[in-house]
């Protein structure tokens, strides 16, 4: 009688490894909540199995359905050691760290098949804040194109009836079908538009940019008017009631999106006049019809946001307003799958863009150049030096943001110039 169960272990060893490879939804499980989304990529030959846990390296066994496996960070230390077993279409097990020990759960990641489609999305909420908890407002594909509106800072609408209380609201979030932490969006704005004849703005300079004494003897009138008129037709913005000085001032219509941003990481929210690595209120001019951004993914399905239309803007958005109005936007969204990035990039048919956001200019400036050279390092397989070389030639900063909690700064480089690079 003890050999049956003998014969049926030895069989059972002979029986092909579950089929375990391919991409899931990973999550560890405390207490019965799932945090810390990640992409799971699994490799099998044999009963080796290979992987990644976003940029973590995996290295383990399996044998029929299970799995075992040590975690391992860029730096060589251990992350853990993971062990789990294929049930119900769903990999679950136990990780050790160091002295604590926690549950995890990976379930299959369907990347979406269907064609790309143009969908538009007429929006009936608008969110004042950045937000992984914010129930999704569309559903899309990679490779889709979105066709939408967004109301002015002030939550006012094309009519300029008031359609949210102030304070940047958000049209969104989409959720990107196929989007894991790791990844990364791209967003190429095809179309922004105007769709009204008026906007506002501050009309003081906001005293972060200014020294004590022109703040101490400034005499501002707090009856004169910095509502604007937009001649759409001959792309110039005038004073609605001029000051006499400012009667024949012109200002060149460059309609762009003040707000581009992704679900921040963890359960973490934001207001919307925030910034940090996942976009949001980066008030860039460069953020205009034709650019690409770029955006790390922290959440399932990425959670896009945007809003916050500006008419023109100078660098630094001095007065603390742009000329704020609504948009009628464009845009198409695609998955850049197991590429991170450390924050906010753009590009667009001149320059690529790397945004650097910190509490101060020197430190923005520092994540900017720091972002810059390690994107062309990466790309154009450039050694350090060869990255001085380039940037110490090329390189160009734009302030983009100076009135808000954080600091942004650009940093960018022609394309022209990175033609003359050879693989």
């Amino acid at each position: 009688m003890q050999k049956l169960p003998l014969l049926w272990l030895a069989l059972a060893s002979t029986l092909p490894a579950a089929d375990i490879a391919g991409s899931w939804r990973f999550t560890f499980v405390n207490f019965g909540e799932e945090f810390a989304p990640a992409k799971l990529e699994l490799k099998l030959e044999g009963d080796k199995l290979t992987g990644n846990l976003n940029e973590i390296k995996l290295e383990g066994t399996t044998r029929n359905d299970t799995l075992k496996f040590t975690a391992t960070r860029l730096n060589g230390n251990v992350f853990g050691v993971f062990e789990g077993r294929l049930t119900g279409g769903e990999l679950r097990g136990t990780v050790k760290m160091a002295d604590d020990t926690s549950q995890w759960i990976a379930r299959r990641a369907v990347l979406p098949t269907a064609a790309p489609q143009t969908r538009t999305f007429a929006p009936t909420a608008f969110h004042r804040f950045f937000s992984g908890t914010i129930p999704p407002a569309l559903h899309i594909n990679p490779g889709d194109t979105v066709r939408s509106t967004t109301v002015d800072a002030g939550g006012r609408d094309a009519k300029n009836q008031r359609r949210s209380n102030g304070g940047n609201p958000e049209t969104g979030p989409f959720y990107i079908e196929g989007a894991m932490p790791g990844d990364t969006i791209s967003v190429k704005f095809n179309r922004i538009r105007l769709n009204r004849d008026s906007a506002g703005s501050g009309g003081r300079i906001t005293p972060d940019a200014l020294n004590a004494g022109y703040i101490r003897d400034a005499k501002y009138d707090d009856k004169f008017s910095s509502q604007w008129k937009l001649d759409r037709e001959n792309g110039l913005a005038m004073l609605a009631k001029p000051s006499e000085h400012l009667k024949n001032f012109r200002v060149k219509l460059q309609p762009m999106l003040g707000c581009v941003a992704v679900a921040p990481p963890d359960k973490q929210t934001f207001r919307a006049g925030w910034l940090g690595s996942w976009g949001g209120n980066m008030d860039y001019n460069g953020l205009r019809e034709g650019v690409t951004v770029y955006l790390p993914v922290y959440q399932p399905g990425a959670l896009l946001f945007v809003g916050d239309g500006h008419a023109a803007q100078g660098d630094g958005e001095l007065t603390g307003d742009a000329l704020e109005t609504s948009m009628d936007v464009e845009f198409t969204v695609n998955v850049i799958s197991g590429k991170e990035s450390s924050g906010p990039r753009a590009e667009n048919d001149e320059y690529i863009m790397a945004m650097g956001i910190a509490g101060s200019l020197p430190d923005a400036l520092r994540q900017a150049t720091t972002s810059l050279a390690r994107w062309i390092e990466r790309d154009y397989h450039l050694t350090p030096n060869e990255t001085a070389i380039v940037l110490g030639t090329s390189i160009r900063y734009d302030i983009a943001e100076i009135v808000d909690p954080q600091v942004n700064i650009v940093a960018k480089v022609s394309k022209a110039a990175l033609a003359q690079l050879r693989d």
